[in-house]
């Protein structure tokens, strides 16, 4: 591909909303034009054999879109949970199809993994195998980055990544967030639920996002990097995370879990999110939602490094 049109497409990718595409938008203007070949696609029908009999409408890629691609060049290996089906939620087939792309590239000790993110966690019309598959998920990350494949997860869509999911990230080599983003193991409307209002109010959208948004989980350490908004954000950031992101090996298990011990003892008598940030050292904790992306990024350099800056 020359010059002026990797230009011409960067440009283009600039002015697409990661939050607003679906997943085969996000893969269309994330990869390198025309380089992404996907297994199982919709052609395959490998659908839910659980969804009819609860007259549930299916769909031919059962929300999980994966394939091999290249980014600059370079060969990946791919997946994009389809937020708009089904809250992105883990399903047998669903599962399988991210288990064994993952499996491959262990099996092969590459290329490297990129997962986009979109879910609320596990369906509860297939809750038994879609637990089982977050399980097979999870180990089969840590048996591709244990086989030298690094697994880089990126959170910007609709449904967040939450429930099974987000156990899936935090396994992860590195992670990207956007404002819009979300982890959780939980989200807001199912704590709501089961502890009440006074508990966790879900219509509370500012409580939402400065406990469980990008800006927060980024400030605590839990992702490596924030991201503005659109496709070539990612797009840069999955770069260079890739380049950046740790070997899995014991020190790097140590030091994750350290980081984790520290976050408990730092901030374990906070009781929101901006005694959270004013704990960490943000002079103004109060401005912090409001910050534009590049300012922010700015701020939680200062005051947090990433994960494996921290090794």
């Amino acid at each position: 591909m020359n010059a002026d049109k990797i230009h011409a497409l960067e440009a283009q990718a600039h002015e697409i909303s990661w939050f607003e595409a679906t997943a085969r938008q996000r893969l269309r203007w994330f990869v390198d034009a025309g380089s992404f070949e996907e297994f199982l696609g919709p052609a395959a029908r490998e659908m839910s054999p659980h969804l009819p009999d609860f007259n549930l409408p299916e769909a031919f890629d059962d929300g999980m879109i994966v394939g091999r691609a290249k980014l600059d060049s370079k060969p990946v290996l791919i997946a994009a949970q389809e937020g708009q089906f089904m809250g992105g939620a883990f399903g047998e087939v669903h599962g399988a199809k991210l288990t064994g792309l993952l499996r491959g590239a262990r099996d092969a000790k590459g290329p490297h993994v990129v997962i986009l993110f979109d879910t609320g966690g596990v369906r509860l019309q297939e809750a038994n195998v879609g637990e089982l598959a977050i399980a097979e998920i999870m180990r089969a990350v840590l048996e591709a980055r244990a086989a030298g494949v690094k697994v880089v997860g990126l959170i910007g869509g609709r449904a967040g990544c939450f429930g099974g999911g987000s156990l899936v990230a935090a396994c992860c080599s590195a992670l990207a967030i956007s404002e819009q983003g979300r982890i959780g193991i939980s989200g807001p409307e199912v704590i709501e639920t089961n502890r009440g209002v006074e508990e966790f109010d879900s219509k509370d959208r500012a409580l939402v996002w400065r406990t469980m948004g990008g800006k927060h989980r980024r400030l605590l350490g839990g992702v490596e990097l924030f991201v503005g908004a659109s496709i070539q954000d990612f797009r840069d950031a999955a770069r260079s995370l890739l380049a950046q992101a740790p070997s899995l090996n014991l020190d790097v298990l140590k030091a994750e879990q350290a980081r984790l011990e520290d976050r408990l003892e730092r901030f374990g008598s906070c009781a929101d999110g901006l005694d959270v940030w004013k704990a960490l050292g943000a002079k103004d904790p109060a401005v912090i939602p409001g910050m534009a992306a590049d300012a922010f990024i700015h701020l939680a350099d200062t005051i947090r490094r990433p994960r494996y800056d921290a090794r």
